[in-house]
């Protein structure tokens, strides 16, 4: 899959799914298109593997079936990376014990955070949503819930899902790289199995 395809209405329709699972008639609304021409555009990339229905939604009238991406769905997006990081972590694990690696994907996560543009005296939400910009730029998707005691990074996807699925470890180098930008002690609750997912616990308390 190349740029054509996300310029075409099928990669528009799956670059929504990437951010929220969406009905029928919310796809429609966004792309000005009718429900009919939707659902064709759906039943092909159902036919693909790319999606698949995920329960149901409250309508005014009747619920309507909400569409997500499937793990497969997430090899359309660009991850060259995957097989080197892999390969290396399987290198490591020969000549390091689990601590020492761990404490390896922390320092990345620091170096990586080092390079994020997050100012010294930005306050608490200015600093999530750079954490959110380089989680995007690492191929990542993610959105922020403010509950009374804690800002939720939940992540649409995740940027690393192809080594986490292998390597369940490397969500010690998010964790580390969002708690270094936003500068907040930030607890990970990663989901593992299916496609992988991110889900940051940030303390609402600092500032």
């Amino acid at each position: 899959m190349d740029k054509r395809f996300f310029e075409s209405t099928r990669g528009q329709i799956v670059t929504i799914l990437r951010s929220s699972p969406s009905t029928v008639d919310e796809l429609a609304g966004k792309l000005d298109l009718t429900d009919n021409a939707v659902r064709a555009h759906l039943l092909t990339l159902e036919r693909d593997g790319l999606v698949r229905q995920s329960g149901l939604r409250r309508g005014p009238r009747k619920p309507h079936f909400t569409y997500v991406l499937t793990p497969e769905a997430d090899a359309l997006f660009p991850k060259a990376y995957d097989a080197l990081l892999n390969q290396l972590i399987a290198v490591l694990k020969t000549r390091l014990d689990q601590p020492e690696i761990e404490d390896v994907l922390r320092e990345v996560g620091r170096a990586v955070a080092a390079g994020s543009p997050a100012g010294q005296n930005a306050d608490l939400a200015s600093r999530v949503q750079t954490a959110l910009k380089v989680l995007e730029a690492l191929g990542g998707s993610a959105d922020v819930e403010q509950h009374d005691d804690k800002i939720v990074i939940r992540g649409n996807g995740c940027p690393l899902g192809a080594a986490v699925s292998v390597h369940p470890e490397v969500c010690r180098l998010a964790e580390t790289l969002v708690a270094e930008i936003v500068k907040a002690p930030v607890h990970e609750y990663c989901e593992r199995d299916g496609r992988p997912r991110c889900r940051f616990e940030i303390d609402a308390a600092t500032k």
